[in-house]
């Protein structure tokens, strides 16, 4: 066998001009990927990056690239669709009765989702108290249940959530599921059928496609965990429907932070539903023929100032990633900040210690240890030029955390699905929602305080080892746009 191969060997590098075929080839390919990556028009860094990777790795690399690497999302039929929907009832400029601040403007314009308002927001933290409401919410529907979620595990509080659409649509109440292909990956047939058979209608976001010959979407997923019940109720935030996260279930269950909404402002989610749905299923309007998108007249208007921030990868704009960084800068007494993941772009990390260069109270809130420990690492080797900036930063645990929250001073809050990080801000399918409103705003700082004093604070002086912690995180920080 040796010999043979040797003798092929020999054979193919024999053949009258491979070298110069072998460079051309090679020229050729850099010269493509050079133009494919160029047209991007993405930061420098990561675009020299992503043309060394595929220079030094033609065929890996290429592979890589293909499934991980940037991709335009076109979902402009979407914005057809809200004009044939009745959802253009929504105006293109901000309304002028409504709270139109730079903040406001620049939300608006890079989502579609005016500033607007709710009768009530409910801070439901951690499992239990969300899916509590969630399926009280459920059992009170009488027109249709709207629900997109990026992890629904199969295990207790999937099956009673399925369970309660099952009930509802026998009761000939429109159910509509959308869960992200790889989040749900544990969700299957079986389990659907029930929903299925009852009338139920369910849908994947980016399925896998890898053997259809076309670009799969690997990296863009839907991170949002959404439920809109007959145009009246919006839940939304960070929890996802697992066991992980309940703790009636087990007792190291995340900490997590969600909202529920009633309200104009549901409008705005139950626009960000529709879009989602019609893209992932090519649906039309005939797919809503019957179901109530809101009732009467419209939502009723409320006294909370709210707005939605709807983010992907279908606009270059990041939104939810502008609203933060503005927001930030707006700021004049305190910005605290809790997310799982912190990978911060050079805006956001500016802005961050920029606002703690000025005097403000500036704290950041992150897990001791997130449940990836490249993320973990990466994070903290923003920490010791955070520190040198005045930024108080705090290490959650032992439960891991998983709230995504924002304050500035004492009038401005933001909740959602979104990490502090690229992958939320670039990549990720995301909803936050921004309130005014002081009340709400103590109430979340209340938790947050809460939050702070539970948690270990991360000193500058503390004893950090060339090999345990500084190599690693500087490696890690090497794939920050990757995370």
């Amino acid at each position: 066998m040796l010999a043979f191969l040797e003798s092929a060997w020999t054979t193919v590098w024999d053949i009258p001009h491979l070298h110069l075929f072998l460079t051309l080839a090679w020229v050729a390919y850099i010269l493509h990927v050079i133009g494919l990556v160029i047209l991007q028009k993405r930061e420098p860094v990561a675009t020299l990056s992503w043309v060394l990777c595929l220079a030094a790795l033609p065929y890996l690399g290429y592979l890589i690239y293909f499934l991980l690497g940037p991709q335009k999302v076109k979902r402009q039929r979407l914005r057809r669709h809200r004009s044939r929907s009745g959802l253009e009832a929504y105006q293109a400029i901000c309304p002028p009765d409504a709270e139109c601040t730079e903040l406001a403007m620049i939300g608006q314009a890079t989502t579609g989702l005016p500033p607007s308002s709710a009768t009530e927001v409910r801070l439901l933290v951690d499992g239990a108290a969300t899916y509590t409401a969630l399926l009280e919410a459920i059992a009170g529907a009488r027109n249709h249940v709207h629900v997109e979620y990026y992890i629904f595990e199969p295990d207790g509080i999937g099956t009673r959530l399925r369970d309660a659409l099952v009930e509802r649509a026998r009761a000939g109440v429109k159910v509509r599921l959308l869960l992200d292909a790889m989040g749900a990956s544990r969700v299957n047939k079986r389990f659907l059928k029930p929903l299925l058979d009852a009338g139920g209608r369910f849908a994947w976001f980016h399925p896998t496609r890898i053997l259809r010959f076309r670009r799969p979407w690997v990296n863009l997923r839907t991170h949002r965990k959404l439920v809109v019940v007959d145009g009246r109720i919006a839940l939304t935030g960070g929890i996802n429907i697992t066991d992980e996260e309940d703790e009636r279930a087990r007792s190291d269950a995340y900490r997590d932070l969600h909202l529920s909404l009633r309200g104009e402002v549901v409008r705005s989610m139950q626009q960000v539903f529709v879009e989602d749905w019609v893209y992932a299923t090519g649906d039309n309007r005939e797919d809503f023929r019957g179901t109530v998108l809101w009732p009467g007249a419209g939502p009723e208007a409320g006294t909370i100032p709210v707005q939605a921030i709807a983010s992907g990868p279908d606009s270059n704009w990041e939104a939810i990633h502008r609203v933060h960084v503005s927001a930030i800068h707006d700021a004049r007494q305190r910005v605290w900040l809790v997310t799982p993941y912190f990978v911060p772009g050079e805006a956001a990390r500016m802005a961050l210690t920029s606002s703690a260069l000025g005097g403000l109270d500036v704290r950041l809130l992150v897990p001791k240890l997130s449940d990836s420990r490249l993320v973990t690492w990466a994070a903290r080797s923003y920490f010791d030029e955070l520190l040198a900036a005045g930024v108080k930063i705090y290490e959650y645990g032992p439960r891991l955390l998983h709230t995504k929250a924002m304050l500035c001073d004492d009038a401005l809050g933001i909740v959602g699905s979104a990490n502090f990080d690229h992958r939320s801000f670039r990549l990720n399918f995301e909803l936050s929602v921004l309130f005014r409103d002081p009340g709400l705003v103590a109430e979340l700082a209340e938790l947050m305080q809460g939050e702070f004093a539970s948690a270990q604070p991360v000193r500058n002086d503390r004893n950090r080892s060339l090999w345990r912690h500084r190599l690693p995180e500087a490696f890690a920080r090497l794939f920050s746009p990757l995370l």
